[in-house]
């Protein structure tokens, strides 16, 4: 946010004094900015990855010029694992801004969603092991489809929305009996900014025969006091009728846990 009390003028020379590209910046716009008259700052996005030893954020500088023009500067402030302090870069546009996290961090190739293994009813083959009886092959299977990927470092990109917001809405339409409580729904209450993304997606053949497709969703947050606090959300077909069900569990382990047991129930 913004200090009231610090004027335009000193504000951008602050900004400017502290960024380790400033001269990078176009000569023009810096003298525009000459003529701003009032500013509004706010935080863009935020980036946790404590194990790494790594911390971004990223800020929006926007300014009101004397001919009525408004102009936005984008900063970037990171720690690596080997800095004690923190580091300043300013730019002209978010294409910048993107090429800068690029060169500075590299950007996390978004994983595709997995598919399951052929089973029975697939197209030509009744797939090994799919025994109308069930079989421990059959449980071997699913236990490998459902389970959490090997351990990677998690790249999280987070955004400054109302993100209270949306952990209420996940929370309330979340049908499961075991979902989170009231104790996990008063942290989140302090959620500034949130993250969502898919870890899993695909349709497997249920118990009784039918097909169903099953989705996990994990809701990262982050807490006012740094923390971070995830939902995981499963959305299935896995029900008697078909119809579309959600599901919300603290955990991933328990969430894909979930998704093993709706194939086996017949």
């Amino acid at each position: 946010m913004s200090d009231p009390y610090e004027t335009t003028e000193a504000h951008l020379e602050r900004l400017l004094g502290r960024a380790l590209n400033s001269f990078d910046l176009p000569d023009a716009l810096v003298e525009r900015l000459g003529s701003a008259l009032a500013h509004s700052s706010s935080l863009y996005t935020t980036h946790h990855s404590p194990s790494a030893g790594l911390w971004r954020e990223t800020h929006r500088h926007t300014y009101l010029l004397s001919d009525g023009e408004t102009v936005s500067l984008w900063e970037l402030a990171y720690r690596t694992k080997d800095d004690r302090h923190s580091r300043h870069e300013v730019f002209a546009s978010r294409e910048e801004l993107s090429l800068a996290g690029a060169r500075l961090f590299g950007e996390a190739a978004a994983e595709p969603a997995l598919s399951p293994p052929p089973g029975p009813g697939a197209a030509g083959e009744e797939g090994p092991g799919w025994g109308a009886d069930g079989t421990e092959e059959d449980l071997a299977l699913l236990s490998a489809l459902f389970a959490a990927p090997d351990p990677r470092e998690r790249h999280r990109e987070y955004t400054v929305e109302d993100s209270a917001d949306h952990a209420r809405r996940v929370l309330r339409r979340a049908e499961n009996a075991d979902r989170p409580g009231q104790e996990v729904a008063a942290l989140l209450r302090s959620a500034y900014a949130h993250q969502i993304t898919q870890a899993f997606g695909g349709r497997q053949s249920l118990a009784d025969g039918r097909d169903a497709g099953f989705s996990l969703y994990e809701h990262a947050f982050v807490l006012l006091d740094g923390t971070e606090l995830s939902l995981w959300e499963v959305e299935h077909t896995a029900t008697p009728d078909g119809r579309h069900m959600c599901e919300v569990y603290a955990s991933e382990p328990a969430a894909r846990g979930a998704m093993e047991l709706r194939t086996r129930v017949r």
